[in-house]
């Protein structure tokens, strides 16, 4: 679990995925206050100063902006134009990241302007650790990025807090900036000429939504072995379809450890079989080979996620040391919006496993003797009583559309900007795709997990399972579903004990291999 307590050192050493989802549950931030560092940073304004003073042309600093880079801003309205930037950018649209969503995106933008090379000040990064440590979430609308030049509309509602414009989550709440930073007695700052582009500029939004969704993905991954597990063991199915032996002969690492989990949870003696299959189907017999896929990608896209996170992705690049100013691409986020697509790929592909083994509970054609729609009422009220019918009709619904999210973003680059920005990423908009995907199959998780459980609990009632046939993962996951769920006897509305489940598992309620 997060410990909101501890406190994030930026400007000191990569972060990971985990030191961003901590400031977005709670944690606080600080700066490095090496005088090292600190002398780097000055450095990099000095330098910008200098340019300045002898008229040196800069992207953005003394230019317009984008296909107006041809555009020369004169000397006197220089320092107005990082002020237009935030503004004319305003124009999100869509429903607003949530406050956790903002907040992993503060300390995202904040990890890429604290490597030193955006030619910010510590004014600015300092305003951006005081909104992080007293809870204040710019209000993001979530569409309108193309995801090059990076995060451009959604980013200028961070810059515009910065300075006291537009709106903050605050306390639950959407306020006025202004309102809230009077009552906290903070003060707005005044961006400098570099400052509403490095701000703006990059790939912040893609990249924090991107690793709130590495985390829940990671952990869908466990709680679908765990389901597995327990469908396996209401199925009468066969433990040897996960033997060490059979998968040391097609060694995917990730792979090899969903079967090794399956082996953990089905170490128990067997029931007595009312099946005659050798092979069980393959939404049983393959898990591990499905739930694997996800956890051998899991490494690959945390080298690509926290690699971007670490990265300097604003344009121009300021080198203080070497009083350079480089002029590039970095905004481009072709690495987030690859991760994204193919994440939200192996995430669906858990929903559709998912769906399938519950299909199989259900069907008294296929379910070894469960009864239909895994109801549990029996004698004269059995015939009016319908079980998990709905909630399967959700299952069904909530894959189909989870796989209808997988089309990839990142092929649809749209030229736009006067065609300066004629290929871009897309990046945000397959990162949004994937969080999207990751509710549809939490709701799908949920439904199964509960399915799950209401079939062994049927198997133990018809005296077809006994405390001896369940190992300790699986008697402690049943145990803990029981303690917030009643077994469904007769027919009742189960929204509330959905939305319940998935939010135990969004919020990673078991600790579970």
């Amino acid at each position: 679990m997060i410990n909101n307590q501890q406190n994030i050192k930026f400007g000191a050493g990569r972060l990971t995925i985990e030191d961003i989802v901590a400031i977005s549950d709670g944690a606080n931030a600080e700066m490095n206050s090496n005088p090292e560092y600190v002398a780097k940073i000055d450095r990099g304004v000095a330098f910008l100063e200098s340019l300045l003073k002898e008229d040196g042309v800069i992207y953005g600093v003394t230019t317009g902006y984008g296909d107006s880079c041809t555009v020369a801003i004169p000397t006197d309205l220089v320092a107005e134009l990082p002020l237009h930037l935030t503004r004319f950018h305003g124009c999100g649209l869509g429903a607003n990241l949530t406050e956790k969503q903002s907040k992993a995106v503060l300390a995202t933008r904040l990890c890429s302007l604290s490597q030193g090379v955006s030619g910010v000040t510590h004014d600015l990064l300092n305003q951006i650790i005081t909104l992080i440590n007293n809870d204040i979430s710019p209000r993001i609308p979530e569409e309108g990025s193309v995801g090059a030049s990076g995060d451009l509309t959604p980013l200028s509602y961070l810059a515009a807090v910065l300075i006291g414009e537009r709106e903050v989550i605050y306390k639950g709440e959407i306020r006025p900036t202004m309102d809230v930073f009077q009552e906290l007695n903070i003060k707005p700052i005044v961006l400098q000429p570099k400052e509403g582009l490095a701000l703006m500029n990059g790939t912040a939004v893609m990249t924090a939504l991107a690793c709130l969704a590495f985390k829940r993905a990671e952990y869908l991954a466990k709680v679908a072995t765990k389901i597995t597990a327990m469908v396996s063991v209401a199925m009468h199915g066969n433990d040897f379809h996960f033997d060490e032996a059979l998968f040391a002969v097609k060694p995917h690492a990730g792979q090899q450890k969903i079967a090794a989990w399956l082996r953990s949870d089905l170490q128990a003696e067997r029931p007595p079989r009312n099946s005659d299959r050798l092979q069980d189907r393959y939404s049983l017999r393959c898990a591990p080979h499905v739930i694997g896929v996800l956890q051998d990608t899991l490494p690959w896209l945390r080298s690509m996620i926290e690699n971007e996170l670490n990265s300097a992705n604003d344009n121009p690049i300021i080198d203080g040391d070497n009083e350079r100013v480089l002029h590039g691409g970095h905004f481009y986020g072709g690495h987030i919006a690859m991760a994204m697509d193919t994440l939200k790929v192996a995430v669906a592909n858990i929903a559709d496993l998912l769906d399938r083994q519950m299909a199989q509970l259900m069907d008294y054609k296929f379910n070894n003797g469960l009864p239909f729609n895994l109801t549990g009422a029996t004698g004269a009220r059995k015939p009016i009583n319908h079980g998990f019918k709905a909630v399967q009709i959700g299952v069904s619904a909530w894959t189909a559309e989870a796989l209808k999210h997988t089309m990839p973003a990142s092929v649809f680059s749209r030229s736009t900007e006067c065609h300066n920005q004629d290929k871009v990423s897309m990046g945000t908009i397959s990162s949004r795709d994937c969080l999207r995907i990751l509710v549809l199959t939490e709701q799908v998780t949920a439904a199964c997990l509960l399915a799950a459980t209401q079939a062994l609990q049927i198997r133990k009632r018809e005296n077809e399972l006994n405390e001896s046939h369940l190992s300790d993962g699986i008697k402690t996951m049943l145990a803990s579903v029981l303690s917030e769920f009643t077994f469904v006897d007769e027919d009742r509305p189960l929204e509330a004990d959905l939305r319940k489940f998935m939010e135990l598992i969004q919020t990673e309620k078991w600790d579970l291999y």
